[in-house]
């Protein structure tokens, strides 16, 4: 969330930033009900200095005469408005502690203008878009598809959106997944493992709750979610702590399935592995100081570039314009890669800061070496890649006019082969 002294002093940038990102959010109602509970905190604390004062001279008198008596009745008085107001202002810290998690975060300078994907900037551009053939085709339109990749028997399974890979498709997804974590821990992310259902505490802290609540499966008896990427359990690893400086920065990554109900999506962006409600993800996390997030940002961001240049897929890079961009980050590039077959680009990854939003939500902090001091830290995360998508343009980008699929260089030592064919 926001610094709420920022709130209270800059309500008008306050404005100006959800204005940018074009979310609806009432600020004057949670201004009012701030100063409403600034007043109340007020009153309580002037309750109590009353309180302890008539305690005092109550101290003084002897007991049972008539002024002891008397001050006992004040004092009995006293208590009953103390707890009055202490009850009245509970309800309100409640009332405000939800309101302000729906404040986003702001835009940082940087991020241009724009109300929806039309007005995001392309910022890069990698490698040869495919030129057209005959040949190319869809990957949910090839005709042997299913011998590597089975959606009809997933729908079957579980419902559409949860695909099957099969055989070489399955060698393939687990490949790429065994790349993206030998690549990050070459680049110094340390791999975590992490827990694929975490609780309601978790999710608030990272922004999920109370924005995508709707987006996210539950589990009935125990109140617990299903992720829909790492980065939830890997930013809450710090959840409640705090950092010593001489630590900083902490680079860390953790594979995980992740879990998205995806409501409301619909026609070809759906078709195939485009969206799916389950999926494998390598995520990267940071913890940083606050002045050199951004530049972290960049590092992270030519990172997963990377990546997609070593699997030889031509991609571009997007600059997020503040209406596309998410409830929690302050500034988000998008990396697309170029599907030859859809003749259309797909998203394989997010990079993005957070700035303190995240981190005080989650009171994870540093300790200043100075200062001796807390202070909120910054933090960051990235697709390292996602699965589904780059399996996608791998398979697109590398069908032959023979009918066999030609896997980039990088990932034969990983699935075994050159080339996946028709059994």
């Amino acid at each position: 969330m926001i610094d709420p002294k920022f709130l209270r002093e800059n309500p008008d940038a306050v404005r100006a930033g959800i204005a940018k990102k074009h979310i609806k959010c009432d600020l004057d109602a949670i201004l009012a009900l701030d100063e409403k509970r600034r007043a109340l905190i007020a009153d309580a604390e002037s309750l109590r200095a009353k309180q302890k004062s008539a305690n005092n001279e109550m101290a003084q008198l002897p007991k049972g005469s008539p002024e002891f008596i008397a001050k006992v009745q004040e004092m009995k008085a006293v208590s009953a408005e103390v707890k009055a107001a202490d009850a009245e202002l509970s309800a309100i810290e409640a009332e405000w502690n939800e309101a302000v998690l729906n404040i986003p975060n702001l835009p940082d300078e940087s991020v241009p203008e724009g109300r929806d994907e039309s007005e995001n900037v392309v910022v890069r551009e990698h490698g040869e878009v495919p030129a057209d053939a005959d040949y190319q085709q869809a990957h949910y339109d090839i005709e042997w598809i299913e011998q590597i990749l089975d959606l009809r028997r997933g729908a079957k399974v579980s419902g559409a959106g949860f695909p099957f890979f099969v055989g070489d498709g399955a060698k393939l997804a687990r490949g790429l997944i065994n790349f993206f974590l030998n690549e990050a821990d070459e680049a110094g992310f340390q791999e975590i493992g992490v827990p694929f259902l975490v609780n309601a505490d978790s999710a608030t802290a990272t922004g999920q709750l109370p924005d995508k609540e709707g987006q996210m499966y539950q589990t009935v008896e125990d109140g617990l979610y299903a992720i829909p990427t790492a980065e939830v359990p890997l930013t809450n690893f710090f959840r409640d702590e705090i950092i010593e400086e001489s630590d900083l920065p902490i680079y860390r990554c953790g594979h995980s399935a992740c879990f998205r109900r995806e409501a409301g999506s619909h026609g070809k962006e759906v078709r195939g592995l485009n969206r799916v409600h389950q999926f494998d993800k390598v995520e990267l996390l940071k913890w940083v100081k606050p002045e050199t997030s951004m530049d972290e940002l960049e590092s992270l961001r030519a990172y997963a570039e990377s990546l997609l240049v070593k699997l030889g897929l031509p991609f571009r890079t997007l600059l997020m314009c503040g209406g596309d961009m998410g409830f929690t980050n302050c500034k988000q590039y998008d990396l697309e890669v170029y599907a030859a077959g859809q003749k259309r680009w797909l998203e394989v990854s997010s990079c993005s800061n957070f700035g303190s939003f995240q981190a005080r939500r989650a009171k994870i902090r540093y300790r200043n070496g100075e200062t001796g001091k807390p202070e909120i830290l910054h933090t960051l995360n990235g697709s390292g890649l996602a699965v589904p998508r780059v399996f996608v343009a791998i398979i697109e980008n590398g069908l032959q006019e023979d009918g066999r699929i030609r896997l980039p260089d990088a990932l034969v030592p990983y699935v075994g082969k050159q080339f996946i064919e028709k059994l």
